[in-house]
């Protein structure tokens, strides 16, 4: 019996150069993407194929030894070979090896066909475990740079390096980007969050930082959720229930993931502030709590209600400027404030509209009104302060 498999061993050794030949030759009839790839590539594939021949070689020499591993074939192949073909690709090599071997083979001893069977199924199982273990090493690998990316986004510092690192996560939008900015849930699931976004055509990063889950929006199809910023607001809607309970802050729409530190600061302040107005809507945009963000400190909201309100008032007409402020300080009376501008309070009316017209807020409502006085107290703030500079 040891003679005879002795024998078999001895003639399957012989053969193997030939068995490789054929192995290459069905390879490009059989494999179309294995016939398009350049001449590097498919040596590196016809050493994969030789090696898997050798492997079943050794194999059949001692089934008890080490078991058969499939990083044992790939490392005679350059390394990027595992990443440029797919499990799928891999799985139509095998099949091919395999088939050259039992076709050879058997006719010269059909006991072999056993052993080939037995082999294929250790090869293929040795292959996608070698795969799994990628994905898992890739996933890591990926949950980590993801995490570093936020963190620059957060931080505002290494814009330069941000394109390549995104790039290398996949990312696909290339449109206009907010942030999104709450707390975690009980058990956070990320895998819903992104699955949620990518069906709405759009991409995503997360960070999680302590009790705070931060999610990075991106357009992928523009046509796909509106063009204004009620787009990322819709979005960050279907969203809410992954998030946990608390204020859930949306920053606004910038144009480019590059510039997308600068929406991540506006929610992140709105996050902290978003407690200050008890019937805060569940997401809310940043923007909406400007003035509690202002009364916080923060500058790019002071920033932001100085030029978006009372720099085009002022530019516009001190008149109207005058008459805003003088409403606000009559606690939004409209025969106060006419008595104390000497007009009648039809002109009131209109120089509202006109303000409202302007700047997009209507100083009749609370809220809003707020949100005037607070920008009024800062322009007026910043023109004292330039008066004394010059």
């Amino acid at each position: 019996m040891a003679k005879a498999k002795q024998a078999t061993l001895d003639w399957l050794k012989s053969i193997s150069g030939e068995l490789a030949t054929t192995t290459l030759n069905r390879l490009d009839d059989l494999l179309p993407w294995y016939r398009d790839m350049p001449p590097s590539r498919r040596a590196s594939v016809g050493l994969v194929a030789q090696a898997g021949i050798s492997s079943f070689v050794a194999w059949y020499k001692d089934p008890e030894s080490q078991p058969w591993v499939a990083a044992d074939v790939f490392s005679t192949a350059p390394r990027e070979l595992l990443r440029s073909i797919s499990l799928q690709e891999t799985l139509q090599l095998i099949r091919v090896v395999v088939q050259v071997v039992e076709d050879r083979v058997v006719e010269h001893d059909e006991t072999l066909r056993e052993a080939v069977l037995l082999y294929s199924r250790e090869i293929a199982f040795s292959a996608a475990d070698v795969y799994a273990k990628a994905a898992e090493a890739r996933g890591l690998w990926d949950a980590r740079l993801e995490a570093l990316v936020v963190d620059s986004i957060l931080s505002g510092e290494n814009e330069e390096e941000l394109a390549s690192r995104i790039a290398a996560l996949g990312w696909r939008a290339r449109g206009p980007v907010a942030v999104l900015a709450g707390n975690t849930a009980d058990h956070t699931d990320v895998e819903s969050i992104r699955r949620l976004v990518r069906r709405n055509d759009a991409d995503i990063l997360i960070g999680i930082h302590g009790n705070r889950l931060i999610a990075v929006l991106g357009k992928v199809v523009p046509t796909a959720i509106s063009d204004s910023q009620n787009g990322f607001l819709k979005l960050a809607t279907l969203l809410e229930p992954l998030f946990g309970a608390g204020a859930l802050v949306l920053g606004p729409e910038v144009p480019v993931i590059s510039e997308a530190h600068r929406s991540a600061k506006a929610a992140l302040a709105g996050f902290a502030v978003a407690r200050a107005l008890p019937k805060a809507t569940r997401p809310i945009a940043a923007d909406e709590l400007l003035a509690e963000r202002a009364l916080a400190g923060d500058m790019l909201a002071k920033a932001t209600l100085i030029q978006k309100i009372y720099r085009p008032l002022a530019e516009h007409s001190p008149e109207l400027l005058e008459t805003l402020g003088t409403y606000l300080e009559n606690g939004r009376s409209l025969e106060s404030t006419a008595r104390e501008l000497f007009v009648h309070p039809n002109t009131v009316r209109y120089r509202l509209k006109r303000i409202s017209e302007i700047i997009g807020w209507d100083a009749t409502g609370a809220r809003e009104a707020f949100i005037l006085q607070v920008a009024m107290v800062l322009g007026s703030m910043s023109e004292a302060d330039s008066r004394k500079r010059r």
